[in-house]
């Protein structure tokens, strides 16, 4: 049989053989463009040679078995990703990261206790499943720890291609046992979530970092105003040029509530993060509200600093999540810090020594069980650090000082005042005849002598004109008097104690200070504030509730510096090198 002609049977064949699949694996060939492909190869004639090539290997069920087929696919995935890691990141997660998540999500005495019961039944997601890393290796964990148990495992992506494979991979695995394929979807979470009222005892994600939601603002914003916490986003809206946050949100909405009489145990939820989550933002904005209300409700179990250089397309600092509503007791009201950047080895994987695009390290099996064991030792350490909740909350506190002001009359501030207001030619020349060109440092006592004469003159000058005013004759002037803007009078039953003054804040000077939750915001004030500007005063009505986690910080190793001994002598023998350099070239 010629090429042509069998390419051509075998093109009929094949299209005919993919149309006779159930709707949800078509979707799948789809999704994966398929036809298009096929499409290619029937006209450079290589269709038949590809398809011939498949007869040498017998994938048969009866012989391979469904565990093993899915084991092929699996290595597929990850060589065609290695292959492609200028791009795998944005789908394809390390699978060391996968199993130290995987342990971390699955390591807490509740969730033991219930997954170690008869025909116990629990229910994943991951909204950014990609092509089903992860869930795959939650499968493994369960069949591995809880064989007894069983684990349903749910997913949902954007991308169609990656939709396609993890679809693909959960059908030939059976990994549902029933319907398989359609327990991925595919869609956008943000405008599509394909799990609107269900909800889950886990959760593992690895949302892309720093992508931007430009495009779903609308959808999103619409339901963080109209619905507060009884949708999805709640606790408040991010920078939209990084919805990492979101994908929290989005998943922990769906969470399970602790109700031991209804058997519910509540939920943990393990996802990756850039640093970015954990500082961006001050007091009141967006990414610090979510962090308020992760740390309120104490839901924030742990994080885990990774090393950097672990994922394919990016070099930069990656951190673990652990979020749960079923801490044990010794957790509660606690969050743990734990610092596993120096817990790598060379090369990109086990089985490569070489990088594999910007992953240029990897854990080993016994490197994730370090950094899970010390994890679930929860005790204080050069890696591990125990923080109370309020210790990453702080006090937002505006700092005002007063204005002080200067008047001074002159020929030049005068024209420039009258060229706006020529119809108070006559009251400003009264002013000028009665106060005099010499400066006056007290501006409110100016003021009201002013006052005082405009009243007798019988003249009312409207507000944007005694602005203009003090705007043109009045300039800042630190050895000036405090602007006095009116006074308060204090009494305690019912008699006066004291009379204060109301001062005007000046802009210019206004300064913020953090003051921890843990600390006294008064005390604070006295200490830290009052000896280096006694005249300034805090504005509480505009007090802010801020939270930020800065890792760094609380792992920083002071390093003494150098002997200044030490210093001059290496100085001493690089002048004497560069001086024999210097003479070697003159002789």
């Amino acid at each position: 049989m010629g090429s042509s002609r069998a390419t051509r049977i075998t093109y009929k064949h094949l299209v005919s053989y993919i149309k006779g699949f159930s709707g949800n694996v078509r979707r799948i060939f789809e999704y994966f463009e398929f036809d298009t492909e096929i499409e290619k190869m029937h006209e450079a004639n290589i269709l038949y040679l590809v398809v011939s090539k498949f007869t040498d290997v017998d994938l048969h069920p009866s012989n391979v078995g469904n565990e093993q087929m899915g084991h092929i696919f699996e290595n597929l995935i990850r060589r065609f990703n290695e292959l492609a890691n200028e791009t795998a990141g944005d789908h394809f997660t390390p699978r060391e990261v996968i199993t130290l998540m995987v342990h971390l999500l699955f390591t807490d005495s509740v969730g033991e206790k219930f997954l170690s019961q008869p025909n116990a039944i629990a229910r994943l997601l991951d909204p950014a499943c990609g092509t089903g890393g992860m869930l795959a290796e939650a499968k493994s964990y369960m069949a591995k720890y809880h064989d007894d148990a069983t684990l349903y495992v749910y997913g949902q992506d954007y991308n169609k291609r990656a939709f396609a494979t993890a679809a693909a991979d959960m059908l030939m695995k059976e990994v549902n046992k029933a319907g398989g394929a359609d327990d991925v979807r595919f869609g956008d979470i943000f405008i599509e979530d394909q799990f609107p009222s269900e909800s889950f005892d886990y959760f593992l994600s690895n949302p892309p970092f720093g992508v931007d939601w430009k495009k779903q603002q609308k959808v999103v914003e619409d339901e963080h105003k109209n619905f507060g916490f009884d949708k999805r986003f709640g606790a408040g809206l991010p920078r939209v040029n990084d919805g990492a946050l979101l994908f929290l949100q989005h998943m922990w909405s769906k969470r399970e509530d602790v109700k031991p009489k209804e058997h519910k145990e509540g939920s943990r939820l393990a996802i990756v993060f850039s640093g970015s989550p954990m500082f961006t933002g001050g007091a009141g904005s967006g990414e610090s509200e979510i962090r308020r209300w992760l740390l309120e409700n104490d839901w924030l179990e742990a994080i885990v600093a990774l090393p950097e250089s672990m994922f394919y397309n990016t070099g930069i600092g990656t951190y673990i999540w652990v979020v749960t509503n079923r801490k044990e007791k010794r957790r509660k009201g606690k969050v743990q810090l734990l610092d596993a950047r120096d817990v790598w080895t060379a090369g990109g994987s086990e089985d490569s020594k070489r990088s594999l695009g910007d992953k240029r390290r990897h854990m080993t099996v016994a490197q994730i069980d370090e950094v899970v064991r010390t994890y679930g030792r929860f005790e204080e350490g050069p890696r591990s650090k125990i923080f109370d909740n309020a210790d990453f909350g702080y006090t937002r506190v505006t700092v005002e000082r007063p204005l002080r002001l200067r008047y001074q009359m002159t020929t030049d501030d005068k024209a420039r005042f009258l060229d706006a207001c020529p119809h108070l030619l006559d009251d400003v020349q009264a002013i000028d005849k009665a106060l005099g060109r010499e400066p006056r440092l007290d501006w409110a006592e100016t003021w009201e002598e002013i006052e005082r004469l405009l009243r007798r003159r019988g003249s009312r000058w409207k507000g944007p004109e005694t602005k203009l005013f003090r705007s043109v004759f009045a300039t800042k002037d630190p050895a000036a008097q405090p602007v006095i803007v009116g006074r308060v009078t204090g009494s305690v039953a019912g008699r006066q104690t004291r009379v204060d003054s109301l001062l005007d804040p000046d802009p210019d000077l206004r300064d913020f200070e953090n003051v921890p939750l843990t600390e006294d915001v008064d005390a604070y004030f006295e200490r830290e504030v009052k000896p280096h500007v006694p005249d300034a005063w805090m504005d509480r009505s505009k007090n802010k509730v801020g939270y930020e986690i800065n890792f760094n910080r609380h792992f920083y190793v002071f390093t003494p510096p150098r002997a200044l001994a030490d210093i001059d002598r290496d100085l001493k023998a690089a002048e004497d090198h560069i001086v024999r350099l210097l003479k070697d070239l003159t002789t």
